[in-house]
């Protein structure tokens, strides 16, 4: 298990950075422009992407900010976002290289931002959601990108395997 989160924590910087470039090829307006998306606009689902992802590595490590809700824009400049998007991506990679097989089936207890409830699961389902979440999301900006004309990104994981990802092989 540990080789795989550690795998899908380098490819999920890897595949982070190529919607940022796609984005970054965009007008403002149409990073703006709600295209249907849960979060409405590239920008939007971005800072979302970025919110969930502190949110989870607040729960998982005890620091970091961790906003308080789900749709927060955390930056309006996508050079800001960007940024804040890679150091992200650098805290989650080391931070899954400091993980142990008996962390990763250690209970894990937190509440959600929707429900005042305690959840309690092993650690590796909820590092699992936050793969898994980045996945659907970035599925969205894909979506967005492709909706204003833009061409298609190969985000998928094979394509990180088979370039930058080898040493995942």
């Amino acid at each position: 298990m540990l080789r795989q989160y550690r795998m899908l924590a380098a490819y999920n910087g890897w595949a982070n950075a190529q919607v940022y470039a796609a984005a970054a090829e965009l007008s403002d307006a149409e990073f703006r422009s709600d295209r249907g998306a849960f979060f409405g606009s590239l920008h939007r689902t971005l800072n979302h992407l970025l919110v969930a992802d502190r949110i989870w590595m607040k729960r998982f490590t005890g620091t970091g900010e961790a906003p308080t809700t789900l749709d927060a824009v955390l930056y309006e400049e996508l050079d800001m976002l960007a940024a804040a998007r890679k150091a992200e991506d650098e805290r989650i990679i080391a931070w899954t290289g400091t993980l142990d097989e008996a962390t990763l089936a250690a209970s894990f207890t937190y509440s959600p931002l929707t429900q005042s409830v305690e959840i309690t699961q092993p650690l590796w389902a909820a590092l699992s959601h936050l793969f898994n979440h980045q996945t659907h999301h970035r599925g969205q900006c894909h979506m967005t990108l492709t909706a204003i004309g833009k061409p298609s990104l190969q985000l998928d994981l094979i394509y990180f395997l088979r370039s930058e990802g080898r040493e995942w092989m």
